[in-house]
């Protein structure tokens, strides 16, 4: 049966001639063939949803561990709200808004249990063995450790694909091969000689879209978890002129609005306004740049997609806040002790004996490695612990884990 591409959809009349397009891709690592009713940046996006690191973000958490509470965001809801804010600026752009999606879906597969906290922890138990970073760990896992396919390790995403999860922030090497945020992560320089990801050079437009929506997504959302926590009172919010001037006008519209509501009220319009200005900045350089092709996205000599500067000024004003009020409050800085204590713990005991990775698929072949390569195994088994299988599996080899309450 012979299925008509075009009737799906596909060869969109509305992509941008900078947009990337799935039927010229750079292909994968492990050339496949096409299929009738996907585009190949489709499949990547349905290959990121189907991995068991996808199904894991459900079980860590961004800022508040799970014992707080059922209602604050996971890595699971904070990706997906990434994705759909992704996706609104790739349709505003007329770019391939499955490129952008899959970049937004795979972004936070490297993280470990515990956010952050636990990420500066394994990076200070790994630093003799060159350390952790949490987006060299993504590319890790879907181009190695993720083992589902017959034919090859990881999923074989497109080079776009991968091209954004490496670069969505910018360039990691300056033109004369210097790295423009410190030492490039021995990961991403050991992929890159067998399918170069051009390093040097910005991503997509897409790419660029997934990055500027994380900032979106989590500068909203750990102001509405704050609130709910009440490490956040609507007076400091006042301290930003920009959420002032949202909470004004809304109380000018609904006097009196119950706090629930007066908070979705607040956020929707954040957000809203937060992707009107990216879409207006990013419409203005590319009036500038004149692309007409992807490439041209990627040589240019600035990003495309970003804040206007008192968009931008308003961002740093909320992360300033965000980390004043609840990153560093001190119940949140016990918290992240406890959780840092877990991870290294645990660390130690794997090191000491792998056989206690119960479930890792090389316990049996990790003892007789040399040091170096058996604490990057235990790394990649610690970071793909969800933060309740880390506390359980610090209980059973602990006579006392910290409490994260």
């Amino acid at each position: 049966m012979t299925i008509d591409r075009h009737a799906l959809g596909f060869g969109n009349s509305d992509r941008a001639v900078y947009a990337a397009d799935p039927w010229t891709s750079r292909g994968r690592l492990y050339p496949e063939g096409a299929s009738p009713t996907r585009s190949d940046f489709q499949r990547d996006r349905d290959r990121i949803v189907h991995t068991t690191a996808f199904r894991r973000l459900k079980h860590k958490t961004q800022v508040f561990i799970a014992q707080d509470g059922d209602h604050y965001r996971t890595r699971l809801t904070h990706t997906i709200e990434v994705a759909q804010v992704a996706r609104a600026l790739a349709r505003a752009l007329k770019l391939d808004e499955d490129l952008a999606e899959g970049v937004a879906l795979v972004h936070d597969f490297g993280h470990t249990p515990f956010g952050h906290t636990g990420e500066d922890a394994l990076h200070e138990v790994l630093l003799p063995y060159g350390g952790f970073d949490h987006n060299a760990q993504s590319l890790r896992i879907v181009t190695k450790l993720e083992r589902r396919y017959a034919d090859f390790d990881g999923i074989n995403l497109t080079w776009e694909s991968l091209e954004g999860l490496v670069k969505h922030n910018g360039p990691l090497l300056s033109k004369d091969g210097a790295g423009t945020r410190g030492p490039v992560p021995q990961p991403i320089l050991d992929y890159c000689e067998i399918h170069d990801l051009e390093l040097d050079t910005f991503a997509s437009l897409e790419a660029q879209a997934a990055a500027i929506a994380d900032d979106i997504a989590y500068n909203t959302h750990d102001i509405d978890d704050g609130l709910r926590s009440g490490y956040l009172t609507f007076d400091m919010l006042e301290e930003i002129p920009f959420l002032a001037g949202l909470m004004a006008e809304v109380r000018e519209r609904y006097p009196n609005l119950e706090a629930s509501r007066f908070t979705h009220e607040i956020m929707r319009r954040q957000i809203t306004r937060m992707v009107e200005d990216v879409i207006s900045v990013s419409q203005q350089r590319l009036d500038m740049l004149k692309p007409q092709s992807a490439d041209d996205i990627r040589q240019a000599d600035n990003v495309i997609a970003t804040f206007s500067p008192e968009m931008a000024e308003t961002d740093q004003q909320i992360k300033a806040m965000l980390f004043k009020r609840i990153y560093r409050h001190p119940d949140i800085m016990r918290i992240r002790a406890g959780a840092a204590q877990i991870v290294t713990d645990l660390f130690g005991a794997y090191m000491a004996n792998p056989k206690e990775m119960q479930s890792h698929y090389w316990v049996d072949h990790i003892a007789g490695l040399a040091e170096a390569a058996r604490a990057r195994h235990v790394g990649d088994y610690l970071a793909g612990m969800t933060d309740t299988y880390a506390v359980s599996a610090h209980r059973r080899l602990f006579d006392h884990t910290p409490d994260l309450r």
